[in-house]
């Protein structure tokens, strides 16, 4: 089930935006050797944390890719993320119907990582005389590094594959090569491409190329890898998430600095760099329920202290993500672990239930990544409930709860979880 849990957390979850966020907005980045302009169309939310950007074209008689561009200019990018669609990277060479530019530089061979001179203008891959020689190349490193992509899509022809391997996240390059329908295989490397560039000088990015087929792309094709494109801008998405806080006003921070200097010898109720993502279930069959427990703030009935037990985040049934607390404040969750961890509660009673639910289970492996990107969490410090004791930041200054655990999320379910968990795109930093 957690394969297909999986399945739903790359490529179905995150809701369409609003009406009113996909803003459209057209950039000129630079201009070519001869003049012409070199222009992006950004759309989508420009506050969106999350840049995909598409080239339609590098190669002049390579000029395919510009009709997924222009299609996916209609498009509503994902929530959080914003398209950066530039047709062409390479206008003088399209015009030209060439491959190089108009001073006969292979603009994909003229970028800094592995490059080599030699040979002479207008040979096949003549590099140019020195790496970023061109305005092209210059316009597009000068893009790449102001908005830090996530993803890069280059459009080439005529090999009909996905690269695979050109030092980003071959999750990625695999997602699109699924959804595309064309066969994800490497090539040797070659020099002086933008794709090893970005892979090598942007971190946390992926840049691959596509190779579509010889001569024009038909609307179905088109269509198809308009909606690869738009699957790998899910598949990095943050996930969306309800705001239904819970009151944590003055009282109840004062509280839970009290907890912390008695349980952590810490006195602040912030949690100031989280390390470690807990997961729990509620022991209950609603969201409301699980809300109203957290928000009465009850002493709990074993110690009678307060704050009452909370959590940051609760997923519902139908993989509804509800955000509760501010990451920044610590919740009572976990014994031992509260001054350093994140609490996501599942609506449920039981592992198996909610490992079987497979929206439920694709919301919480989505949260989690994005949480683990956020604050640099390891997968190995993505625990259950069932393991605080064993973790190494353990920490409990009341003796008769240093060894207390709870029954929810143990280890074996656990290692199904963070198994599916690695096997999504790698966790995306948020400046």
């Amino acid at each position: 089930m957690l394969g297909t849990a999986l399945a739903v957390a790359l490529a179905s979850l995150p809701a369409a935006p609003p009406a009113g966020e996909a803003v459209q907005r057209t950039e000129e980045i630079g201009r070519s050797a001869q003049g012409r302009a070199i222009t992006a169309i950004r759309v989508g939310n420009p506050r969106a944390p999350r840049k995909v950007l598409v080239v339609g074209e590098i190669h002049g008689t390579e000029v395919a890719g510009r009709a997924v561009t222009r299609r996916l200019r209609r498009a509503r990018p994902p929530r959080g993320t914003e398209l950066w669609l530039i047709d062409d990277a390479n206008p003088d060479g399209a015009a030209a119907r060439r491959r190089q530019n108009a001073r006969g530089v292979d603009l994909n061979r003229n970028f800094s990582v592995g490059w080599r001179g030699g040979g002479r203008a207008f040979d096949t891959y003549y590099p140019g005389p020195a790496p970023f020689s061109e305005p092209e190349s210059r316009a597009v490193r000068d893009v790449t590094l102001r908005i830090r992509p996530r993803v890069t899509v280059w459009y080439h022809q005529q090999l009909r594959l996905v690269t695979k391997r050109t030092g980003g996240d071959t999750r990625l390059e695999a997602l699109y090569a699924r959804r595309s329908g064309l066969p994800h295989r490497r090539l040797d490397p070659l020099p002086g491409t933008a794709t090893s560039w970005q892979n090598r000088t942007v971190p946390g990015s992926t840049a691959f190329v596509v190779e579509l087929p010889g001569g024009e792309l038909s609307a179905r094709s088109t269509r198809r890898h308009a909606g690869a494109a738009l699957t790998v801008a899910r598949a990095i998405a943050p996930p969306p998430t309800v705001r239904r806080r819970i009151s944590f006003g003055e009282d109840r921070k004062r509280q839970m600095r009290a907890y912390a200097r008695r349980h952590y010898g810490i006195d602040s109720f912030a949690l100031d760099r989280p390390r470690v993502i807990v997961e729990h279930y509620t022991a209950s069959n609603s969201f409301d329920s699980a809300y109203d427990t957290f928000a009465r703030n009850r002493p709990d009935p074993e110690l009678g202290e307060l704050p009452g037990v909370c959590a940051h985040y609760v997923i519902d049934r139908r993989g509804r993500i509800y955000d509760l607390v501010p990451t920044n404040i610590m919740c009572r969750h976990t014994v031992g672990l509260n001054y350093t961890a994140i609490g996501i509660e599942h609506v449920g009673t039981s592992d198996g239930q909610v490992l079987s639910n497979r929206r439920q289970i694709a919301a919480s492996l989505r949260l989690t990544r994005h949480l683990q990107g956020r604050y640099g969490i390891r997968t190995g410090d993505v625990i259950g409930h069932n393991e605080n004791r064993s973790h190494r930041l353990h920490r409990e200054q009341v003796a008769r709860l240093r060894r207390q655990t709870h029954g929810d999320f143990r280890r074996a379910s656990m290692r199904r979880y963070r198994r599916a968990l690695a096997r999504l795109p790698a966790p995306a930093s948020v400046r």
